[in-house]
Parts: C-alpha cells; structure tokens; sequence
C-alpha cells in the first residue's frame, strides 16, 4: 500500500495534490451526510465519481463557531477511502470520548474538514529539519500509549516544533518530555481540505 501511495504522494511526486475539486467536495459532503445520517437526518445521495487513491489514514475533525466538536480517524485504512472517510465521520460525531454524541440542532453551521494521510515516517526528533509546520502531522509511541496531531493543529495553534511535540506526547498520555527519553516519533503529510 505504501509503494502506490508514495507513488501519488504530492510531497514526493512534485505534484501539488492528489485529489481533484470535485473529488475534495465529494468526500466532504459523504463525511457531512455520514454524520447527518448518524444522527438521525435523512441522508442525501452524494455522487462519488472517479477512482480514489489508496490513502494511508483518514481523520474526519468537526467544528462548530470555530472550536472543535469531534475529531476521530485511523492510521490504516481497511477499506476504499470513501467507506473509510464515512465511517470516521460517524465516529466523530458520536465517538469522541471528549464530548457527547452531536445532536441534530448542532447540524446548522457543522464544520467538516477531510485529513487523508500518507505513510508515517520514523524521525529523529532533535533534527530541526525533520518537522516542518504546516506539513507534517507527528505520531509518538511509547509503550502501549500513541498520540496523533494532524498537521493544521500545529498552525491553528501556534505551535513551535518543541510544542508540537510536547503536545502530541501530551495527546498520548505521555510526559512533555517522553520524545527527549526514548519515545518514537514519526511524522506523515496530509491532505487536508473541508467546508
């Protein structure tokens, strides 16, 4: 999987992205019917046309006014991208242990923003050149414990190359320090786009 997504990859392929407009729009709205369906809503048909690439993760990040109200999403795709994308927008509109399941009156003004990752990327933390802002989405494990930060939390919040790796030891569950003590940390670029 991985030798077909780098092959498409826009960070290594030079092009500037995968997706087509209307392929971007398409996976917003199935995400945005997934959780109107989820929550009791009719669903619209939405019309999914051309074929995919083979993507690595998906996350699905909801927001109302601005402030995230769930974001929930996978390291390992297991099924066609579109199922996939579906199936983690249901899981963050009803899933997120962080906040309750979204309501039908939370529909108005739902922010829905598609991730889709590429390959995770063991990194040597202390090379300031290895994390690019922005870019790059980090991965720390350490024992039973990971954290995932996509790349455009980094940038919503401000975050310098040591916070975001503080904060994602922090999303973990794992001490500020844990990438100075041995933890591993990978890196990934995303895709992101949304409405």
């Amino acid at each position: 999987m991985t030798a077909a997504w780098s092959a498409t990859w826009p960070a290594r392929s030079g092009r500037s992205n995968v997706f087509t407009e209307p392929q971007k729009t398409a996976l917003v709205e199935l995400a945005r019917e997934a959780v109107r369906g989820a929550v009791g809503v009719a669903r619209a048909p939405v019309t999914l046309t051309g074929e995919f690439p083979r993507a690595v993760g998906a996350f699905v990040t909801l927001k109302r006014e601005g402030r995230l109200r769930g974001c929930i999403g996978t390291l390992e795709c297991r099924r066609p991208l579109a199922e996939e994308i579906a199936r983690v927008a249901v899981s963050a509109a009803l899933e997120d242990p962080r906040f309750a399941p979204l309501t039908v009156a939370e529909l108005d003004g739902l922010e829905v923003e598609v991730s889709v990752l590429g390959p995770l990327e063991a990194i040597d933390p202390y090379d300031r050149a290895a994390i690019v802002i922005g870019r790059h989405g980090l991965v720390v494990e350490q024992g039973r414990r990971r954290g995932l930060l996509l790349p455009q939390v980094a940038t919503e919040w401000n975050w310098d190359r040591e916070q975001f790796l503080a904060q994602t030891c922090a999303k973990a569950g794992l001490p500020l320090d844990a990438w100075r003590r041995g933890a591993a940390v990978y890196r990934f670029d995303a895709v992101v786009f949304g409405s």
